[in-house]
């Protein structure tokens, strides 16, 4: 991965941008760390994500989740973190309201889900880089009782990209006592599918590569994590089966009659991963979007962080790498999902790297943008019969796009570029059209001639309006620098 994005500090301004022309948007000098500043310092407009804060409160209002935390950063600079309804709020299923509900903070602590999953393969790829193991060994190698039921070739790599052919998951929690006899009835559940022959998302997977973590390190997975990622990296808030006393710091989750638990606050939702002690692969990590901000400007730092190196910078380039381009939609790397646009909308590219969880948390990292957002929900507070929050992942996904590309028209040229290269275009004609007339408005921009910038953006839209009524131009597109074209005539005007 390259960093494309650089700040300097001025004399006369605490940070400014520098920007580089062609289509290398940036250059980083250094490694950017993570901290406030306004969204002008990192070429971000307000607008855009001022207009996240109705999203989030409307999604509160029709039901999506009890309350939320929102944080995007840009080269390291945080340009935006709100806070959202309430971390607790309901005693039961029905929705009935605690005496006392607990209003969300900024630094609320969620219960991350299959989050997890992206810190597991992380500490596999350490071990990885110190030559313990060959992706394509078979796993049976380090745990030979995984053998059984056919499968004595499934690879690491397998497990990684979610194409061992495991079932999705087997509900281990209703009959296994201990640890480790969850981990047997992993290690002895057949498969579904033959080794490499399809992609099926599975928890057993990453809980098989949390087991080789274990094995190999002779350390359990939590203890692996705090002292090889966690704790080099700062990120006090980071945990698994965090202590009483921060149980007024989480975000409660789901009334779960079925464990016998109740209302779930301060330990893991995830009905499995609470039998395996509160520490799997697959899920039971905590954190908040501040620390998950930290972990994910390492990846952009190509592994390093304030001087502490996680990954080399050739592993990050092979967990931004699609590993299944045979598997056309389900672009996997060996840690991340990659340009899903289901949940990373406008922020996706095929290097774009992200992860959801259940309980209503999603990270994306887009490298090229150097841009990260995360949305921590507690989505199952109190019942996971509410609506899913795809529709709220890819509205505030949209618009840290939005404050990306609508900042100038150099970088809605950029835009219309990656339309054109998705075919978004009937023809080569309509979108050099578009460049031609952006490129015209750059030139005003560089003047600071706010007027003809005005007057020549209103008639980029009547161009767009014309090539969407012939066709010329795919309604995605077109609503996407429609609505970037009103934006910028709103910076200008």
């Amino acid at each position: 991965m390259k960093n494309r994005f650089i700040s300097v500090t001025l004399a006369c301004v605490l940070s400014a941008s520098m920007f580089v022309s062609g289509s290398e948007k940036a250059i980083a000098a250094g490694d950017p760390v993570v901290e406030p500043g306004p969204p002008g310092n990192v070429e971000m407009l307000q607008q855009p994500l001022d207009e996240i804060d109705g999203v989030m409160q409307q999604g509160i209002a029709d039901g999506y989740m009890a309350g939320s935390v929102f944080l995007t950063a840009r080269a390291g600079t945080i340009v935006k973190q709100d806070a959202y309804g309430y971390a607790a709020r309901y005693v039961d299923a029905d929705y009935t309201e605690m005496e006392n509900p607990v209003e969300m903070q900024t630094d609320t602590i969620f219960d991350l889900a299959s989050i997890t999953k992206v810190f597991t393969a992380t500490a596999a790829m350490q071990l990885y880089e110190q030559g313990e193991f060959n992706l394509d060994d078979p796993v049976a190698d380090y745990i030979p009782e995984f053998a059984q039921n056919g499968k004595a070739d499934v690879t690491i790599r397998q497990l990684l990209t979610h194409t061992s052919g495991f079932p999705a998951w087997i509900p281990f929690y209703r009959t296994a006592e201990t640890r480790e006899e969850a981990y047997q009835q992993v290690f002895s559940t057949a498969l579904e599918h033959e080794p490499g022959t399809h992609y099926g998302y599975s928890d057993l997977n990453m809980i098989t590569v949390a087991a080789i973590i274990e094995e190999i390190s002779g350390e359990r997975l939590d203890q692996y994590i705090n002292e090889h990622i966690t704790e080099p990296l700062g990120m006090t808030d980071t945990m698994f089966n965090p202590p009483e006393s921060l149980k007024m710091r989480t975000a409660a989750t789901e009334y779960q009659p079925q464990t016998d638990r109740g209302i779930v606050w301060g330990e893991v939702h995830d009905e499995n991963a609470w039998a395996m002690d509160g520490v799997a692969g697959h899920a039971g990590l905590f954190s908040t979007a501040q620390d998950l901000a930290v972990f994910a400007q390492m990846i952009l730092n190509d592994g390093i962080y304030q001087g502490e190196r996680i990954l080399e910078a050739e592993t990050v380039e092979i967990m931004e790498t699609n590993e299944i381009p045979e598997f056309p939609g389900d672009a996997h790397s060996l840690a991340w999902e990659l340009n899903q646009d289901w949940y990373m909308d406008d922020l996706s590219s095929p290097t774009t790297m992200g992860h959801t969880g259940f309980t209503g948390t999603s990270i994306v990292i887009n490298p090229d943008k150097e841009t990260v957002a995360i949305l921590l929900t507690n989505a199952v507070h109190p019942t996971r019969e509410a609506p899913s929050t795809n529709p709220i992942r890819r509205e505030v996904a949209e618009k840290t796009a939005a404050a990306i590309n609508a900042w100038s028209a150099n970088t809605m040229t950029e835009l219309v570029e990656d339309f054109a290269a998705r075919d978004e275009f009937s023809n080569d004609q309509a979108a050099r059209s578009l460049q031609i007339h952006l490129n015209a408005i750059s030139h005003y921009e560089d003047r600071d001639l706010a007027e003809k910038v005005v007057k020549h953006m209103e008639g980029f839209n009547y161009l767009l309006d014309y090539q969407r009524m012939n066709e010329f131009i795919s309604e995605e597109a077109y609503e996407t620098l429609k609505t970037n074209a009103d934006y910028l005539i709103g910076k200008w005007r």
